[in-house]
């Protein structure tokens, strides 16, 4: 099931007996397992509430037996039990090795009451494929909570900023993702202060992006290299600076400009075998739009080029390690030399 179906169909005021929701959008998976909470009611916990984890995960079967006194059905909430990953034991605190088969037939065998008297919602980090996961998928709902798509992501939070009568064009809320990232709690917050500011009847710009975001250090890294690709030797210096300056660890800046700069090495070599950039680079869905970036960036270089910087990464890194320069100087050297 998609996160939209999922959505639709708590709107419509209905709950199923069984779900299953995992992956790494915790945001929208979060918001729709208050949604659950709240179709179902008042919780008594321990009465026709239950929380369960991998500490007390082998109780469940017992949960789900014991009536919910007083009470029409129980809610269960089973939060990463470690149910869905093919090695249990190192995945839980308890060795509960066959409980998965026998929740698995319990399920199966009471099915009828399960719908009748409980709803169990199992909230996991990942999930792997197993008979567990498939009868769940059958009798009730499975729902991966990937991160969204950026096109997904605008028509959110376009829908959030027109609710309170602010106006955002889609290529500035594109600018947004690229400077933010997509997972979308994040960028909530960010929306929520640019609305802030923006004010009623106003329209959110990319100046006030720029002036209230706080950007990912790969956006930022990104801009960087834009300018050392224009020979703009000032501003790659200030942008490394501010860098620094926002606390940034010099050697988790180090080790990002050399995976960027690989990663443009790379679209440079799937360009001359005619190859697609989102593949060669392995780019998840929700990041395709950075082969653009990359493609645009990549045309800055040589191979040679690309291939020397990175020589000089390393070579900057064990220098750095035997103490033999400063990796602020040393940064900064590589920046000049290339603008």
């Amino acid at each position: 099931m998609k996160i939209e179906d999922l959505e639709k169909e708590l709107k419509t005021g209905e709950l199923r007996g069984l779900y299953l929701l995992y992956g790494e959008e915790t945001f929208l998976l979060e918001n729709c397992l208050k949604s659950i909470k709240k179709l179902f009611g008042e919780m008594i916990n321990g009465i026709n509430y239950i929380l369960i984890d991998d500490t007390n995960i082998n109780e469940i079967i017992s949960d789900l037996e014991t009536p919910a006194f007083g009470y029409e059905k129980k809610l269960i909430i089973a939060k990463n039990t470690g149910l869905f990953n093919k090695d249990l034991k190192k995945k839980s605190k308890n060795d509960n090795s066959n409980l998965k088969e026998k929740l698995n037939t319990y399920i199966k065998e009471n099915l009828e009451q399960i719908n009748e008297t409980v709803v169990l919602v199992f909230v996991e980090e990942t999930a792997e494929k197993c008979e567990l996961l498939s009868t769940i998928e059958k009798q009730g709902a499975v729902c991966n909570f990937e991160y969204q798509k950026p096109i997904q992501i605008q028509s959110r939070l376009k829908g959030i900023i027109n609710a309170y009568k602010v106006d955002v064009e889609m290529a500035t809320l594109n600018y947004l993702i690229e400077c933010c990232g997509t997972d979308m709690q994040e960028l909530i917050n960010e929306t929520r202060k640019l609305i802030e500011f923006t004010g009623e009847g106003n329209t959110i710009t990319k100046e006030a992006i720029d002036k209230l975001a706080i950007k990912k250090m790969e956006s930022i890294i990104f801009d960087l290299t834009d300018s050392l690709g224009k020979k703009n030797t000032k501003q790659a210096i200030e942008v490394l600076r501010n860098l620094i300056l926002s606390k940034e660890p010099l050697q988790k800046i180090l080790i990002t400009l050399y995976n960027h700069f690989k990663k443009i090495y790379l679209t440079k070599l799937a360009i001359a075998q005619n190859k697609a950039v989102t593949s060669y680079l392995d780019l998840k869905p929700n990041q395709a739009f950075l082969a653009n970036k990359y493609k645009a960036q990549a045309s800055y270089f040589k191979l040679k080029e690309l291939r020397r910087i990175l020589q000089e990464f390393c070579d900057l890194d064990y220098k750095y390690k035997i103490g033999l320069i400063d990796l602020n100087v040393g940064l900064e050297a590589i920046l000049c030399a290339y603008c």
